[in-house]
């Protein structure tokens, strides 16, 4: 038997249990993984309020780093013992073992530790596929992105600085436009007191950006498409204002023939040669130190409702992992 949290019912951090569960053995297909560390991101508490139904009982969590312990017939790419990483669904990750699909891991180089891979493969793989995939951001460029010390903002900063950008980040706060200045951020605007669209504009000399990276949505699609140069590439990545009303396509026309694109991370780890391609980018950048997973909170796993209930009340900075 092995510990996890699991839901019968969707609410409050209070409804996250942690309960014994029967892993067994992995099926054709499949491996076992004991957990070392587990991420922790905004998504899950979509699922565990009900904002993002799941069929209950069910568990929580989309990533984590361990180690192989069974491998299921047909598997020829892992072996007991290889230090391995992954996102993916169903949802789970918040256990001390699972049994989950081998085609959803990666495995792990030893330069990165599980701490970092468990908190860096979403929002690392998020920012990875922003800045190679979606546009693919060249030494030299000026970029914007939303919520700059948010995860993933804090990732695309860094790695944006060391492809040679220039690094326009809105933030909500003094102490936020520090924290994302300090982690490669050129021109953090604090969005409370400032019009960041007139900024950006200033800040360009007028020609605006080549790429908006914006994770908000409802709140900042307008200014967004305000800061973009002609041809520019507006890449919603999230909603976390609310949902965009619909674009006529003849504003993408009168604004400079503009492109707009709406990503998912699953979409873009849906083949097996991309995820792995994606995978070594991030493992390189990571083992390189170029960019950081700036992990500030820690709790054991059998604390997920306090970790929640502190993500929720915006108490934490950075990344934060469970540790089972």
């Amino acid at each position: 038997m092995a510990k996890a949290i699991r839901l019968e019912r969707a609410g409050g951090p209070e409804v996250m249990q942690w309960v014994d569960v029967e892993v067994g053995n992995p099926g054709p297909g499949e491996v076992r993984v004991k957990h070392h560390a587990v991420g922790l991101n905004y998504i899950d508490v979509y699922f565990r309020n009900g904002h993002y139904p799941l069929p209950l009982p069910a568990g929580v969590g989309m990533e984590a780093a361990g180690v192989v312990t069974a491998t299921g017939a047909g598997v020829s790419q892992f072996k007991t013992g290889d230090r391995v990483a992954y996102v993916a669904r169903p949802v789970g990750a918040y256990a001390e073992e699972r049994v989950l699909s081998a085609d959803k891991l990666v495995k792990l180089p030893d330069a990165v530790s599980f701490d970092d891979a468990a908190s860096a493969m979403l929002k690392g793989l998020t920012a990875q596929y922003l800045l190679r995939r979606t546009y693919r951001v060249e030494p030299g460029e000026t970029i914007l992105i939303h919520a700059a010390a948010g995860g993933v903002g804090l990732f695309v900063c860094q790695w944006a600085k060391a492809l040679g950008a220039t690094v326009i980040g809105t933030v909500g706060s003094d102490e936020k436009a520090e924290l994302a200045k300090a982690h490669g951020c050129d021109h953090p605007i604090v969005y409370t007191r400032e019009n960041f669209a007139e900024r950006v504009k200033e800040i360009t000399g007028g020609a605006g950006v080549p790429v908006v990276y914006d994770s908000i949505g409802k709140d900042t699609y307008k200014g967004s498409f305000d800061c973009l140069a002609p041809l520019g590439y507006f890449v919603c990545f999230g909603s976390s204002s609310g949902p965009m009303p619909p674009v006529e396509a003849s504003e993408l026309a009168n604004r400079g023939s503009l492109f707009f694109t709406r990503p998912t991370l699953f979409t873009h780890i849906g083949k097996r040669e991309w995820l792995d391609t994606m995978a070594a980018e991030l493992s390189g950048v990571l083992a390189s130190g170029k960019v950081k997973t700036n992990i500030r909170q820690r709790y054991a796993l059998k604390d997920a409702a306090a970790a929640h209930r502190d993500l929720e009340a915006r108490k934490t900075t950075g990344s934060t992992i469970l540790i089972p």
